[in-house]
């Protein structure tokens, strides 16, 4: 007999006085005396609401249950929850039960007979959540397919593992389904299974919402309206109707049950939700969009209105008090401006019942004051306490002359305090029912301490460095990836690094341009055909590219007189009629260390070395030409880790210190092109220039270590070079893979250039750029 389990004894079972409780029992056939010791109250919720032949079919799926050789815990869940799911589809278990049975059957002849009892334990829950049988049966769909599809196999024919997340998922189902519909719960367990359902620790942390990718997709699946869509609307509602332009800063709200976070603003910026799904009251539904409107005026109110009071010597109590106040003058200043906001407030705003709270063992503060509340906005509220009533007399009087002020409306929220005090507002058990107004924020800004202790935080105390603690440099710049599969986005999936390239001996670079100094002065004369003749003369610089006489003679006649010459005796040169912007990206992936095949590379260079030469020579050519342009390189390690290093910036002069940074190019890693062409996109299209090219030179596809498919990293860089082209900018590919014709035109369509010979890379690069500018 399995430790801890109690035999049902003789005496227990003639506690079971009642005839039929016995008939049911002796049906269940069942040995477990935890079973026993519930038996009969289970047996009373199942009686008041099935029939004789749900009763059968209930005592009969438990009885299966109960031989399963699971123990006593699968049992008692199903005997303790299923009048709850059966409730919650309506009543209805019969086309339900099958299907649960079916699962369970399922999960028994698999690996997976572990996950029987988290499934049984959470079923009402999620049913409580879905409240229809059609609805409950595509979750044990969506259960069942990540059962089947995560569950590993040695051999290939019989699996032989458990699915590492199904009993997180089933943990979390009812938490997920409040978050998400069935749609969304299905598209959130796909992407779990396909990208981590070969990697058992993480398919647990996704399943187990532990990971940020969980986090980001469980976002973007949310129902409601989110934020992201609206942001534009309400930031042009701020500006138009409040003559307000801070900043609105979204904060999650699915990942925190214990306490939900709620609205405030501060020197950074006005916090609202994430989403808002649409209210349902008595007056109507309000859109998430109107909660978000309802939110953002009772925001920018306080903003104009309020003024901080110091608060050292008032109690929670009182200042609990002033700030239902104060929230209500804001708001009848705001319903005086637009007087459409009074519907949309009070269709927010909680209607507490008069008689709602017992005074005699419940704290019933919270009660009063949203009574209170509801009656200053309200002129129909029907309360009839005469203190209420009073004190709303008073509230109205204060404000008919004038905006009155916080200080005001304080000493009319004190004296309410005392007017009102009961000793059962000391009680522990607190009255929360319709009392918590969701649309306004913490208040937080009403306040200000003049000693600091455990209760008064200064929220926006700039945080201060540790002894010893340094800066680490730029935080990533996350990307999405585009999932083929599935045909849609994964959020915020690749970490991109940047940071400036390393140095090395600019000479190196100089003694290239002299290895190639008669392609050099080949590429000058058709520079020079390409170089617009319209210049426009940048006079006045102490640098410049010419001496200007002018000034330089006028600066000698200034010396020799003792007086004190202007060093501005330089000119340069602006072209005033070509507008083009260019960025070269360089594959710094491992394979460039590979050297050159060939018989012409006898010296042994590799491609890298190669590279070298070609860049040398493409950023002088183009620093001829007068085009701004930069050079940055990449490589990755993973998707958490792609590294974008910055060698020339736009702002920069092709100088020792760029020809430094290029000496010092090495090569490592893999290939994530998408990110790289999100990034290095992202500094070009925001470039001035008519005309904006990236460049990507690279020597294969893309690829990285943790991906296993090649299509996947092939389809987000055609992804990414569509997003590019969608916003001005145009890529272009050189490719040194001998191979890549059967890859690279379905990445960049006709935009690309297969260089069989490497050893031509300093010669052919150069030419190219000629043509893709002429």
């Amino acid at each position: 007999m399995p430790t801890g389990i109690r035999p049902v004894t003789d005496a227990r079972q003639r506690q079971m006085a009642h005839p039929q409780v016995q008939a049911w029992w002796q049906a269940l056939d069942c040995g477990f005396a935890p079973v026993a010791d519930v038996f009969e109250e289970c047996l009373d919720e199942a009686l008041s609401s099935f029939s004789r032949a749900q009763m059968e079919a209930y005592i009969e799926a438990a009885r299966f249950i109960g031989k399963l050789g699971r123990g006593p815990e699968p049992l008692l869940a199903f005997l303790e929850e299923w009048p709850a799911v059966a409730a919650a589809a309506s009543g209805d278990q019969e086309p339900l039960l099958p299907q649960v049975m079916g699962a369970i059957r399922a999960m028994q002849k698999s690996p997976n007979s572990a996950a029987i009892t988290p499934f049984l334990q959470t079923l009402a829950a999620v049913a409580k959540r879905l409240q229809s049988a059609e609805q409950i049966e595509l979750y044990i769909d969506i259960a069942l397919n990540l059962m089947v599809r995560t569950s590993a196999s040695i051999h290939g024919h019989h699996t032989t593992f458990p699915s590492p997340g199904l009993p997180a998922f089933l943990e979390q189902a009812p938490r997920l389904l409040g978050l998400l519909s069935t749609a969304g719960l299905r598209n959130w367990t796909e992407f779990g299974i396909r990208n981590y359902g070969s990697h058992p620790e993480r398919q647990v942390e996704f399943f187990s919402l532990k990971s940020a990718d969980s986090h980001a997709v469980l976002q973007r699946e949310r129902h409601g309206t989110l934020f992201a869509d609206v942001e534009r609307s309400l930031d042009l509602y701020l500006r138009a109707l409040w003559r307000d332009s801070d900043l609105l800063v979204p904060y999650s709200t699915a990942f925190d049950e214990l306490r939900q976070p709620v609205p405030y603003f501060d020197k950074l910026g006005m916090r609202v939700p994430d989403v808002f799904d649409d209210a349902h009251g008595p007056a109507g539904i309000v859109s998430g969009l109107n909660r978000y409107r309802a939110v953002l005026a009772h925001m920018v109110g306080h903003r104009r209105w309020s003024t901080a009071q110091i608060a050292d010597n008032w109690s929670p109590f009182q200042r609990m008090a002033v700030e239902f106040f104060e929230d209500c003058r804001i708001e009848t200043l705001l319903i005086r401006e637009y007087p459409g906001l009074r519907r949309i407030f009070l269709a927010l705003h909680p209607q507490p019942r008069q008689d709602a709270c017992d005074a005699e063992t419940t704290s019933c503060l919270r009660h009063r004051l949203a009574m209170l509340s509801r009656a200053l906005l309200d002129p129909g509220h029907g309360y009839t306490d005469p203190v209420l009533l009073d004190f709303v007399r008073r509230f109205h009087a204060l404000l008919s002359a004038s905006e009155s002020s916080t200080a005001e409306i304080a000493a009319l929220a004190l004296a309410y305090v005392a007017k009102t005090r009961r000793p059962s507002d000391q009680l522990a058990t607190i009255h929360f029912d319709d009392t918590v107004i969701d649309y306004r924020d913490d208040n937080r800004q009403l306040w200000k301490f003049i000693e600091e202790g455990d209760e008064e935080q200064a929220f926006d105390a700039e945080r201060k460095l540790e002894p010893g603690e340094a800066l680490r440099g730029l935080p990533p710049r996350r990307y999405p990836e585009w999932d083929d599969a599935s045909q849609t986005y994964r959020p915020d999936w690749v970490s991109v690094y940047e940071a400036l390239h390393a140095s090395g001996n600019a000479a190196d670079i100089d003694r290239l341009l002299q290895k190639h100094a008669a392609l050099a002065k080949h590429l000058k004369r058709l520079l020079d055909l390409l170089k617009p003749q319209d210049k426009v003369r940048i006079r006045y610089q102490e640098e410049g590219s010419d001496l200007d006489l002018d000034i330089a003679l006028g600066s000698l006649i200034d010396f020799k007189s003792g007086a004190t010459p202007d060093p501005r005796i330089n000119m340069s040169h602006r072209t005033d009629g070509r507008d083009i912007s260019v960025l070269l990206l360089l594959d710094l992936s491992e394979s460039l260390n590979e050297k050159v095949a060939g018989a012409g590379n006898a010296s042994g260079q590799t491609v890298l070395e190669l590279s070298q030469e070609a860049v040398s020579l493409l950023a002088w050519a183009i620093d001829c030409l007068g085009d701004p342009f930069a050079i940055a390189g990449f490589h990755s390690n993973t998707r958490h880790e792609v590294r974008y290093q910055h060698i020339k910036g736009f702002s920069e002069r092709w100088d020792d210190t760029v020809k430094a940074r290029l000496a010092a190019m090495s090569a490592g890693w893999s290939t994530r092109m998408g990110a790289a062409l999100r990034h290095a996109g992202h500094y070009l299209a925001a470039r001035q220039a008519d005309k904006k090219i990236l460049l990507l030179l690279t020597d294969g596809e893309p690829a990285d270590v943790d991906v296993a498919e090649p299509g996947h990293l092939r389809a987000d860089a055609r992804k990414a070079v569509e997003e590019l082209s969608a916003r001005g900018v145009d890529t272009f590919c050189l490719s040194l893979d001998p191979k890549a014709d059967d890859y690279v035109r379905g990445i960049f369509g006709k935009r690309h250039l297969v260089l069989d010979r490497v050893e031509q890379l300093p010669e052919r690069l150069p030419l190219l750029y000629m043509s893709l500018t002429r």
